[in-house]
């Protein structure tokens, strides 16, 4: 795909390889894209550059995964729905373990993470088209922010770190909140309030813009800081559930699409913030191990 074709979608993996339920799109450190639900629920899956699928781990214990996020060390954190909880991927061993618990959540569907590594999960209740907002400490101290919303599930940081993004699904509408340094969120503000279809995961470029999925319309929509629709990238599939960005420069978006199983992607003109997040911490371990070898 040449550079020059942005917002140019196309199919990347092949069609109901994975389930409807795919979800949670994640790119580590290495180049390999992550989501959930490949060839059968309970699983993440693990697509190379190359797109080759395969299942990477397989959860137990009846959890079933949607958003996937990396922290600073390289493990992945998986927002498990159907338990209630963050899970914590080591991946060189593919071990699994709980990082925080918390049963009055209806489920943790979506989750952003800041560059210390405190966790913000969406909770939506389908059923009474509410939702809540959490906050996970790296301990794993989880604490509710707010309740009474719409129902929650797309959640960005920005890339300044001074901004927390939350939609609503089904009410369309995106919150943008300010965003301290010690991860309290204040001043609620409205940023965008879209007419039709459904909202579902959103991430951030370097630039601070925000790619939207639009359930059910099958398009990501770009919008700028200030609230403005700069592009509509339409898709072959209607019900994308998320996204990520990855690829040798951070510049591909990669889209998980429901109603056929699988991932599309296009080009765009600036890195997405989680690739240069993964980037940027893998430089500082590759020196992290540096200074321990001279200082050895």
């Amino acid at each position: 795909m040449h550079d020059d074709l942005l917002y140019i979608s196309r199919v990347f993996t092949e069609p109901f390889g994975f389930t409807d339920g795919i979800e949670g799109p994640a790119c580590d450190r290495h180049g390999n894209l992550y989501a959930v639900n490949y060839a059968r629920q309970h699983t993440i899956g693990r697509i190379t550059p190359d797109g080759q699928c395969a299942v990477f781990v397989e959860l137990e214990n009846g959890s079933i995964g949607n958003g996937i996020r990396f922290n600073r060390a390289g493990d992945m954190l998986i927002a498990d729905y159907t338990r209630h909880q963050i899970l914590k991927v080591e991946m060189a061993t593919r071990h699994v373990s709980v990082l925080a618990h918390e049963p009055s959540m209806s489920q943790p569907n979506d989750i952003a993470i800041t560059d210390d590594d405190i966790v913000f999960a969406s909770d939506p209740d389908w059923e009474a088209s509410l939702g809540r907002l959490w906050r996970i400490e790296p301990d794993g101290t989880t604490t509710l922010l707010e309740e009474g919303m719409g129902t929650t599930n797309g959640i960005e940081v920005s890339p300044d770190g001074k901004r927390l993004y939350v939609n609503e699904s089904f009410q369309r509408k995106i919150w943008v909140y300010d965003l301290s340094a010690d991860a309290q969120i204040s001043n609620k503000c409205l940023l965008f309030a879209f007419d039709d279809y459904g909202l579902d995961g959103m991430r951030c470029d370097m630039e601070g813009n925000l790619y939207v999925t639009r359930y059910g319309k099958g398009s990501v929509v770009k919008l700028s800081p200030g609230g403005e629709i700069l592009e509509e990238i339409m898709l072959t599939g209607k019900n994308c559930t998320n996204l990520t960005f990855g690829g040798h420069d951070g510049r591909t978006c990669y889209v998980t699409v429901a109603d056929t199983g699988n991932i599309e992607i296009f080009r765009v003109d600036a890195p997405g913030r989680c690739w240069t997040m993964q980037q940027a911490q893998s430089f500082t371990n590759i020196r992290s191990v540096g200074e321990e070898q001279e200082g050895s």
